[in-house]
């Protein structure tokens, strides 16, 4: 069975879909790889509302960047690959981040003390509405943190794809060409 002429892609566009995918490999590993090796350090002086002030900001304006870079990149929707690949991870990592701070100033913030997996692990079960119950918040401070967790991957899985996909729209239109066209002249 042959692909149609419309579907196929030239070598062009498969070297950039492979970078595509490599970079936003590298991207998450990167975000991984920091989250497992920079310090935890727990101050008296940082409350958790600073912690998750500080977190949510970072997110917003990485997520505003990635943004313009869609809009104003020669091919958005590869670009809008690595935006996915660099801000869903990112915002695991900073609640995973959240949870093992929390965790080490107080450790019966959760049913037991967690370590950066298991921060993670609740993390992505928070995210994915999964909750086992093999962790759970046990203060009141610990659930509202989860609570915030909980409405912001709302706010994710809705506005933040949607914005996204938009800047791929304004991107795709400013250049004035269709962009799932890989078999027109010119490219």
């Amino acid at each position: 069975m042959t692909t149609p002429p419309a579907l196929a892609l030239g070598e062009f566009e498969r070297s950039q879909l492979v970078r595509t995918g490599v970079r936003a490999l590298l991207t998450a590993t990167v975000l991984l790889t920091a989250y497992y090796l920079i310090p935890v350090e727990h101050r008296a002086h940082q409350s958790v509302a600073l912690r998750l002030g500080a977190a949510l900001a970072l997110f917003v304006v990485v997520m505003a960047n990635e943004i313009r870079l869609i809009t104003n990149h020669d091919r958005p929707m590869l670009r809008a690959a690595v935006a996915l690949s660099t801000v869903l991870p990112l915002f695991l990592v900073l609640f995973s981040w959240i949870y093992v701070t929390m965790s080490h100033a107080d450790p019966g913030a959760f049913g037991h003390s967690l370590t950066r997996s298991s921060a993670l692990y609740f993390t992505v079960t928070v995210f994915s509405t999964v909750g086992f119950g093999d962790i759970v918040p046990k203060t009141d401070v610990a659930r509202l943190v989860v609570t915030v967790q909980e409405l912001a991957d709302l706010a994710v899985i809705a506005v933040v794809i949607r914005l996204i996909f938009g800047a791929v729209t304004r991107g795709v239109a400013r250049q004035g060409q269709p962009e799932a066209s890989p078999t027109e002249p010119g490219h």
